[in-house]
């Protein structure tokens, strides 16, 4: 089995090179593809000579396309089973094989890596996370305990099938509910929260793409998954 793990990237110079290196550790024989959605701080060079495969976008286009173009060159390169996490350092690449382990063990097409609500989550965030994860559970008509995540593991099939819209933080949020939309089995495993690193989630354009992403399913979220 090929996994590839894809990391989008952007204004990461300070922990891109941590991240990869804790991957290749974790993970040894995975394929990893970063790719820098136009970063001005050397995010790219600091994941050259990694053993890495290194894309380049020339302005920053958002993560949703960052994440686009790393699926895409993933089932190029013949993934049968996709990693993505983020460059910034909240997602512990140790954590890779509880991911991993619900696909190998043919109990899911797609894992989130679930974050607690405890006092580790800004509180800001507590409640939307909560509310996002009621709504998709609603929408796809099984448990989801984290819809904002972008740790995830999924299967080839679900990277060809799920083709999303959206170029920033509503692209993951569609490609969830896509899934779910489509069948494929979830399962959610507990990950650390860890916060720290700058956001680059914008609060009003961001919230309102998120919102609307939802919105496309708001017969589902009214009448519940059939």
């Amino acid at each position: 089995m090929q996994v590839v793990v894809v990391i989008p990237a952007y204004q990461a110079a300070a922990t891109i090179r941590a991240v990869i290196t804790r991957t290749q550790a974790t993970v040894p024989p995975a394929q990893i593809i970063v790719v820098d959605d136009g970063s001005t701080d050397g995010t790219g060079d600091a994941g050259r000579g990694t053993g890495t495969t290194l894309i380049t976008h020339p302005r920053n286009r958002g993560k949703g396309a960052a994440l686009r173009t790393g699926i895409r060159e993933a089932t190029a390169r013949g993934a049968s089973v996709l990693v993505t996490i983020d460059a910034d350092a909240q997602h512990p690449p140790e954590e890779i094989p509880r991911l991993l382990k619900p696909i190998l063990e043919g109990r899911a097409n797609l894992v989130l890596g679930a974050r607690k609500r405890d006092q580790a989550m800004p509180i800001s965030r507590r409640f939307t996370n909560w509310l996002s994860a009621t709504l998709a559970s609603r929408i796809g008509g099984q448990p989801v305990r984290d819809a904002q995540t972008g740790f995830r593991a999924f299967t080839r099939e679900v990277a060809e099938r799920v083709q999303p819209a959206g170029d920033r933080y509503e692209y993951e949020a569609n490609f969830l509910l896509d899934a779910l939309r489509a069948g494929f089995r979830l399962v959610s495993v507990d990950v650390p929260t860890i916060y720290g690193a700058r956001s680059h989630f914008r609060a009003w354009g961001d919230t309102w793409r998120m919102a609307r992403a939802f919105a496309r399913h708001a017969g589902r979220i009214v009448a519940g998954a059939t």
